[in-house]
């Protein structure tokens, strides 16, 4: 078995393309999707923040002071075309066109409806269908402040004192005590997204060499070599099973290391107190609690991609197989990230999205290691069941010489 183990992890370590997928990928995601990410994220923020959005006001003498704070206002320009508007649905097509970035129609006079004891209703005209908008934001900070003054100035006006007006418009209030730390607050935000990139990567550490071990020696012709060697065939399974196992496990130290890492940079580099106090909290031994919860998966898609790859003709057609595989993957993560889905001992037994919420609980800092040993007891328990599957399914005639 360890001479297998030896051929075959020879023939990886020559392999440059499989290496790179393995040690050089895992080292370089995670700066280039927090650097991608931060960068587009910021130019998309900067880019909403200093657009200048032309506007129509619609029956503008309902609201004169509203009107002079949008006109000063840096964010608006108004228009100077010569067509007109004078409807909501005038408004709408014209947004649509592209004539006007927004429109803003008062529907009557809140000076008057405030004396009448109603309210005045103000619409504003726009495509909410953009990621980063301020547009409604900013007029409805205007119209507020508007609004603002207009009651003060009625209150007033009753014989109430500008010191009691909060009071008697707000007797009662309510302030949120939050039990949670900083850094449960944005373990529960950031814990979720963690297992997107690390339990593919783990896939994707096992799935290049798996192929070639089975799929590549049924193509290349040498399968039948090995076969003729004074080798048992659960001895051939279990060597090609630890080298897959070890790329997989390679991947998933260089991706934890990276991880580690690259946080510790991006602490140094974030302005953010709140950010760095959660995340320096974040430590070594956290890291270690990860890595032990992937190893049992490593273990799992090792199995599962190996026999896969003995199961294939070709190395393409085993490349088909792992495409659908990889989509699969994502399925159980995507339920770890279901509201009101948490760690317990009914969701610490489901493959996959057992460990993807033992990560995010690991970052909240809440983990219950109960529930981890559990996590890690069932996980080990299904990865014998695939390798002994494995070894059962090496050993059929029909699945090797398909």
């Amino acid at each position: 078995m360890f001479e297998v183990f030896k051929k075959e992890l020879l023939e990886l370590i020559r392999d440059i393309k499989t290496l790179f997928f393995v040690l050089a990928l895992p080292m370089l995601i995670f700066p280039v999707i927090m650097a991608l990410v931060g960068f587009l994220g910021s130019q998309a923020a900067l880019k909403a923040e200093q657009k200048v959005h032309t506007y129509y006001l619609v029956n503008e003498q309902y609201g004169q002071a509203y009107a002079e704070r949008v006109f000063y206002h840096k964010s608006f320009k108004k228009y100077a075309g010569d067509e007109q508007f004078t409807s909501i649905e005038q408004l709408k097509q014209a947004v649509r066109e592209g004539v006007i970035d927004v429109g803003i129609y008062l529907e009557n006079d809140p000076e008057k409806t405030l004396a009448q004891g109603k309210q005045a209703n103000w619409q504003v005209v726009f495509n909410d269908a953009q990621s980063i908008n301020f547009i409604y934001d900013r007029l409805r900070s205007l119209a507020n402040e508007f609004s603002d003054s207009l009651r003060e100035q009625t209150l007033v006006s009753l014989g109430i004192e500008k010191t009691k007006q909060q009071a008697i418009l707000q007797p009662i209030q309510i302030s949120k005590v939050d039990t949670a730390d900083k850094r449960e607050n944005l373990g529960e935000k950031l814990g979720a997204f963690i297992p997107y990139l690390l339990i593919p990567l783990v896939l994707m550490g096992a799935s290049y060499p798996a192929i070639d071990l089975g799929a590549g020696e049924k193509e290349r012709g040498t399968l039948e070599t090995l076969l003729l060697t004074p080798v048992t065939r659960t001895q051939l399974v279990l060597g090609k099973f630890l080298t897959v196992l070890l790329s997989s496990l390679a991947c998933a130290t260089v991706t934890v290391l990276s991880m580690a890492v690259w946080v510790s940079v991006a602490i140094g580099f974030v302005e953010l107190d709140t950010v760095k106090s959660a995340f320096s909290s974040v430590t070594g031994a956290d890291f270690l609690l990860i890595f032990a919860l992937l190893v049992p998966i490593a273990a799992i898609f090792s199995s599962l991609v190996l026999a896969i790859s003995i199961y294939a003709r070709t190395f393409k057609e085993a490349q088909n197989y792992m495409a659908p595989l990889s989509m699969g993957v994502f399925l159980p993560i995507l339920i770890s990230v279901m509201p009101n889905m948490e760690l317990s001992a009914k969701t610490a037994l489901i493959p996959v999205t057992n460990v993807a919420l033992a990560i995010k609980e690991i970052i909240k800092g809440t983990v219950d290691y109960g529930l981890l040993s559990m996590i890690v007891i069932a996980s080990v328990a299904l990865a014998a069941l695939l390798l002994a599957f494995c070894v059962r399914w090496f050993s059929k005639e029909e699945v090797l010489f398909r």
